[in-house]
């Protein structure tokens, strides 16, 4: 043994473990060893993301899994690796050069933005991966991954060349989600709705044949009037049945537009009459093309107003122009009310704005092989955990819109697509330029660029950055067209951990591509886990000032505490309330952990017993509860780790530590260590000390790699050169092949020396002798084994003497207990002062009495329970109960007394 310190410092010691585990190369996988494999691929962070709780939990899961799969014997893969996040990291670096310089990235250019963004990159890259280190986890950092990686670029760009081939990747016109502030097109997944507080403004249009006449429309939009083409009515609304096909006079700019009949008008919402603006509102699109309506686009991409024919509002910013358009028309005389209104309203998830429906040349991709990828899940061949993700997942993949995969940013995968470029300046003019505008030999569609690169001009748009994450669990383990000894030996990945938000923008496009490039599902088993949100149910935000830095809670209570802490209050699947206190649990459970080893260490000297089933019959019944107790911890482990239960886990390891093994064990136990005790007491409770906490020590691992490695190191567990967490989990329990029934026998004694002391303490704390130490029990009808534990039970109830008389008949007013090893009585005589303990008792008999007469006087008043909350009478009912239990108890204590 290696001597303990007196005080745990988690920092030192997890500094110096993580270094050891990377000398020693613990994490690196060898695809050529004969174990069996297991794999898990990091959900990639941003790159210049820092590390928030959300990571913390779903990374030390991760590394639960993994630490756990090396201990089974598996040869583990846990690949790491990060995204380029393309708005995220673009918009990061545009504020810097705009802040520090004044410019904008097209002031630079595209190749100078890059590199300001690769600088970027470089020096803020590492930060999070530094981080996840901190944390403790085991990825083989040996095979880290970047979405921009030379290798991964090819797969993307080789992925889109193969779709593109299949025709499932096209270019067209399409009405797509904008975000005014990244300035790009985004998917339907990147868009979040929230309930807004708007306004629905009612304005009229009058009827170009009937002067004086008007037709009422509700809009929440008044700044788009100038792109309205139509008005449309349902055909079935008698209201507006005789206009159809009359015309409306737009009020600016000034215009004379149709009322057209179409059966999608909701006849209830509004006045039944709806503005049609195909170019800033989807449903009105496809109106719009049905009816052959034009289509005015009156927003620049930044969402300011583009319409020179209204000069007053051209250029305004969107929501400045609302309200302008509204003061216009009701000068006008055309605003007939403004009402609040409640409407869900669509943002952009990384820009945090309202999203402009827009029209726009995007490329598009129709999902491949939807069917594999819906039955792999339905069927339960990839497992989902908790399973109601399913249903979710599965009204998805029932409902799939074609994704589109552009993006206009710099920052990304560029579109591996070029056009000749006398082709384009023939096309120079054209409003877009759709795929049947280019001749077969006028655009180019390859991972690498044409020969005669000088006659061509690139596609500037990026593909969307999921796009190249779909691939994650394959192209991070082989170049395009490689069998590589990794993809042979880790692919399919075992699990996967991440969050029910990315259900749709990365794990149902996981399995798909999974099913095109490699012809099989790319994961077994995904674990959804919960959000973590504040005590109040907040989410976490740094707006709120709720989310707290996971480093400082590492400085303040240790990586393992952190890990522990919220592991432990972490249910399969349900949202996480957060609470610091927990941490802290974490940090102190620690400690405990270190102090019983500390402990051992003080009782000194090595143990020559050998723990086994053989020791059944020659071990005190403490013993061989604790180690029937360990081996039923494992097997408990062995089912909650198959059922994904992080939260019992960490429960279970907590109990057995802090309640039966320090608690009662060792308790149990102290006096076996005392000076006096026989030699043959002390080798047997020092080798089960060394059985049970080695083992244990292997099993919390997992959770608390750093304190465990330490620990196992210091007490003796491992050798030089030697790591517990390579150490693979014996295949048996220590007493595998023991008597079953004689084991429980032993543990029924340990169990009844246990609540039989707790109950005498009790009997000495009710009769104010609790500190006493020289006071005797007597017990009456006492099993035959009980005569072998009375120093233990002495021990444990702080008696100086435990007596067994069969035939004792205790006096008048001795308090008595019934308890598992028969009735103990507890002789008064010479510890307490009877009339004294008499007034005490009677005081406090008063007190309760007060209380109990005004609860019943508040439940008598039919006023007060017909008026107060239900809940506050109920609380009333509860304490009045209360109150006459504790009147009730006291009396028996002073009839007891004589």
């Amino acid at each position: 043994m290696s001597e303990l310190a007196k005080a745990y410092e988690p920092q030192a010691v997890e500094e110096k473990w993580y270094a050891a585990w990377l000398e020693g190369k613990c994490f690196e996988a060898d695809p050529r060893s004969e174990k069996p494999a297991y794999s898990i691929v990091i959900p990639p962070p941003n790159v210049t993301g820092i590390l928030h709780l959300g990571h913390v939990l779903n990374n030390s899961l991760q590394d639960i899994l993994a630490r756990r799969a090396r201990q089974t014997g598996h040869e583990v893969l846990w690949l790491p690796g990060t995204d380029h996040a393309g708005i995220a990291t673009q918009a990061k670096v545009e504020r810097e050069l705009r802040e520090a310089e004044g410019k904008s990235r097209r002031d630079l250019g595209r190749d100078a933005f890059l590199e300001r963004v690769w600088d970027f990159k470089d020096r803020h890259g590492d930060i999070i991966i530094k981080q996840l280190k901190r944390l403790g986890c085991s990825c083989d950092w040996s095979r880290e991954r970047f979405t921009m990686d030379e290798a991964y670029t090819k797969w993307v760009s080789h992925v889109f060349v193969e779709l593109f081939k299949e025709g499932l990747i096209y270019r067209g016109k399409r009405m797509v989600n904008w975000c005014p502030v990244s300035l790009t097109a985004l998917s339907d997944e990147e868009v979040i709705m929230k309930p807004q507080r708007s306004k629905l403004y009612r304005m009229r249009y009058e009827l170009v044949d009937s002067p004086g006449e008007y037709l009422e429309i509700s809009t929440t939009r008044p700044e788009t009037l100038m792109g309205d083409v139509a008005v449309a009515v349902n055909p079935k609304d008698p209201r507006h049945a005789a206009n159809i096909g009359k015309m409306v006079r737009r009020p600016f700019p000034a215009a004379e537009i149709p009322i057209v009949a179409d059966e999608h008008v909701d006849i209830e919402f509004g006045t039944g009459a709806l503005k049609i603006t195909p170019a800033h509102d989807k449903a009105d699109f496809e109106i719009g093309l049905k009816h052959n309506l034009e289509i005015i686009d009156v927003l620049h991409p930044d969402g300011t107003i583009n319409c020179p024919d209204c000069p007053d509002l051209d250029g305004l910013d969107r929501f400045k122009a609302r309200k302008l358009a509204a003061a216009k028309l009701e000068e006008m005389g055309l605003l007939v009310e403004v009402e609040e209104y409640e409407n869900n309203v669509g943002f952009s998830e990384r820009a945090d704005v309202p999203v402009e429906p827009r029209i726009s040349m995007q490329w598009f991709l129709r999902y491949p092989c939807v069917d594999e990828a819906a039955k792999a899940v339905e069927s339960g061949e990839i497992a989902f955990r908790p399973d109601r993700w399913r249903k979710t997942y599965a009204h998805w993949m029932e409902n799939l819109q074609d994704w589109c995969i552009s993006r206009q940013l710099w920052w990304g995968h560029q579109i591996p697509v070029w056009y000749r470029k006398e082709k384009l300046e023939a096309l120079k003019g054209a409003e877009s330029l759709d795929m049947a505008d280019f001749d077969k030999g006028d655009i180019h569609v390859g991972v690498e660029e044409p020969a005669d690169a000088d006659e061509w001009v690139r596609d500037e748009d990026v593909m969307d950055t999921w796009f190249s994450s779909w691939l994650w669990p394959f192209a991070t383990m082989a170049g395009v067209g490689e069998r590589t000894d990794e993809l042979k030996k880790f692919y399919p990945t075992s699990d996967l951990v991440t969050g029910p938000d990315i259900l749709f923008f990365w794990v149902a496009r996981m399995i798909m591509a999974g099913y095109r490039f490699e012809g099989e599902l790319p994961f077994r088993n995904v674990y959804f886990t919960g959000l973590i949100r504040d005590m109040k149910g907040r989410k976490m935000s740094k707006s709120l000032g709720n989310s707290p830095d996971p480093i400082d809670l590492m400085e303040k209570y240790g990586a393992d505490g952190l890990r522990f802490g919220l592991t432990r209050i972490a249910p399969v699947g349900t949202d996480i309330r957060f609470d610091e206190s927990q941490i802290e649990e974490g940090r102190n459970f620690a400690n405990k952990l270190y102090n019983a080893c500390r402990f051992r260490q003080m009782a000194e000297g090595s143990a020559s017993y050998a723990v086994g089933p053989a020791s059944l019959g020659e071990l005190p019944p403490y013993h061989v509860d604790i180690i029937a107790k360990l081996d039923a911890l494992a097997s408990d482990l062995d089912r909650l780790y198959a059922d994904y239960r992080f939260g019992e886990i960490a429960q279970r390891l907590y109990e057995f530590l802090w309640s039966d093994f320090c608690d009662r064990f060792l308790e149990a136990v102290k006096g076996d260590l005392r000076e006096d005790a026989s030699a043959d007491a002390r080798d047997k409770t020092l080798a089960v000390f060394d059985a049970v906490i080695s083992r244990y020590l292997q099993l919390l691992h997992p959770y608390m790699p750093h304190v465990t490695e330490e620990l196992s190191q210091r007490m003796g567990f491992t050798g030089d050169g030697e790591f517990v967490m390579e150490k693979e989990l014996a295949a048996d329990g220590l007493l595998a092949g023991a008597d079953r029934s004689a084991v429980e026998a032993e543990q029924a004694k340990a169990a009844a020396i246990y609540e039989s002391a707790g109950r005498l303490r009790n009997l000495k704390a009710e009769y104010n002798v609790a500190t006493r130490r020289d006071v005797k029990f007597v017990v009456k009808g006492a099993p035959n084994w009980l005569e072998g534990e009375k120093g233990v039970l002495a021990l444990l109830s702080g008696a100086g003497e435990i007596a067994i008389d069969a035939s004792y008949e205790a006096p008048k007013g001795t308090p008595a207990a019934l308890t598992d090893i028969g009735e103990v009585a507890l002789p008064l005589e010479g510890l307490i002062d009877v009339e004294a303990e008499k007034i005490r008792l009677g005081k406090e008999i008063e007190k309760i009495r007060i209380e109990v007469r005004k609860s019943e006087g508040k439940l008598g008043n039919a006023s007060f329970v017909e008026r107060a909350p239900a809940e506050v009478v109920d609380q009333e009912r509860a304490r009045l109960e209360e109150w006459k239990g504790k009147l009730s108890q006291l009396e028996e204590m002073v009839a007891s007394l004589g």
